[in-house]
Order: structure tokens, then C-alpha cells, then sequence
């Protein structure tokens, strides 16, 4: 080969390399789109998520107030407790709206990349009725159970305490309406609340 044959080749290689990185890099910026379209998505999921622990802790203090704390104390008692958890929920829904967010990119976010082409991706942003979204709404139930598992076990460190504090304002509002009953061992004490469990994936609602 030529000096000259040489250069042109080169040339030609360099720019091909540029154009494979610039699509690269659109392509991830489409990504990045898709991702900010489904935010109000992931929002709400992140929202399921910090209020199940709650709901279900609220189900074992309903059983409980049955039982132990008195009729004309059931309401005022009852309305104490919601105090609690909405106080829970609202200041643990921020932390799995962080780690959504956060995780999203690095869980959903590669295998967008990988299983749609650019034109897809365009097609999701628009979000028509079309075979990618489809294709999309196929994908995103097993790409959301990852991301929801990953953002469980990474805020579940910040989350826990927060549980804890709720499940014992709950047992001093139920002791001190039972008139200790329940320090005392009089009654049975709330079950603990769990961990956060992912919730079912939601499909991403079209425009209309």
C-alpha cells in the first residue's frame, strides 16, 4: 500500500470511529429521554413501595384496637396513628425517589441501549401505539423488578430506622390508650413491619 493510500485509510478509519461514537453518544442520549419520560412512572412505583410496610403495619394495629384499646378511645387513637405513618410515608418516599432515580440509568438504562435501535428509542419518546412500544412495555416489567430490587436494598439502610421509629410511636400511642396494656403484656404488640418489597411492575401509560 502507498503513503498515500495509507493516509486516506487512516483518514477514512478516524472518521468512521468519530461517527460510531457520536451515535453512540445520541443513542445514550435518547436513553436518557426515555428514562425522564418514565420518571412520573417510577415515581409512583417508588411511592407503592414506602407505603406497603405501612399499610400492613396499619392492618396489625386495626386487629390490635379491636381488641385491647376502648371504643371511645378507637378514633382519637385511630387518628394519632395515621399522623405517624404519613409522617413515615412522606419522609421515605423522597429516599426511593432518589434511589429510582439514581439507578434507573445504570439498571433500565442498558438494556434499552442494548435491545432497541435509534429509531426505536425515537418511536418510544413519541410514545405512539407502535411495535416498540409494545416491544418496550414486554421489557420493562423484568427491567423494573431488577431496578425496584436494586433501590429496596439501597435505601433500605436509610429507610429502616424510619420504620422502627414509626412501629414505636405506634406502640406508645396503643400503650397509652390500652393504659399500658401492652407494656404490661396485656396485649399482643403490632407485628413488625417488613422490609420493602418491590412492587408489580406498571406498564408506561401512552399519550394521548
Amino acid at each position: 500500500m502507498t503513503l498515500t493510500k495509507t493516509v486516506w485509510a487512516t483518514a477514512v478509519a478516524a472518521a468512521l470511529a468519530v461517527t460510531s461514537l457520536s451515535a453512540h453518544a445520541d443513542k445514550k442520549d435518547l436513553v436518557q429521554k426515555v428514562l425522564t419520560l418514565q420518571q412520573g412512572g417510577l415515581d409512583e412505583l417508588s411511592r407503592n413501595v414506602a407505603e406497603q410496610p405501612a399499610r400492613q403495619l396499619a392492618g396489625s394495629v386495626r386487629q390490635i384496637m379491636a381488641q385491647a384499646v376502648p371504643e371511645d378511645k378507637r378514633e382519637a387513637t385511630a387518628k394519632q396513628i395515621d399522623v405517624e405513618i404519613k409522617k413515615y410515608v412522606e419522609s421515605a418516599t423522597p429516599l426511593f425517589k432518589a434511589s429510582a432515580t439514581k439507578l434507573a440509568p445504570t439498571t433500565v438504562g442498558p438494556m434499552l441501549e442494548e435491545k432497541f435501535s435509534e429509531d426505536e428509542l425515537k418511536q418510544l419518546i413519541s410514545i405512539l401505539e407502535s411495535p416498540a412500544l409494545k416491544k418496550y412495555q414486554t421489557l420493562m416489567p423484568e427491567a423494573t423488578q431488577g431496578l425496584l430490587e436494586k433501590v429496596v436494598a439501597d435505601a433500605k439502610p436509610q429507610v429502616t430506622p424510619k420504620l422502627q421509629a414509626l412501629e414505636a410511636a405506634v406502640r406508645k400511642i396503643l400503650d397509652t390508650a390500652t393504659g399500658g396494656r401492652l407494656s404490661g403484656g396485656g396485649a399482643p404488640a403490632p407485628a413488625a413491619a417488613p422490609a420493602p418489597a418491590p412492587a408489580p411492575a406498571a406498564k408506561p401509560a401512552a399519550k394521548k
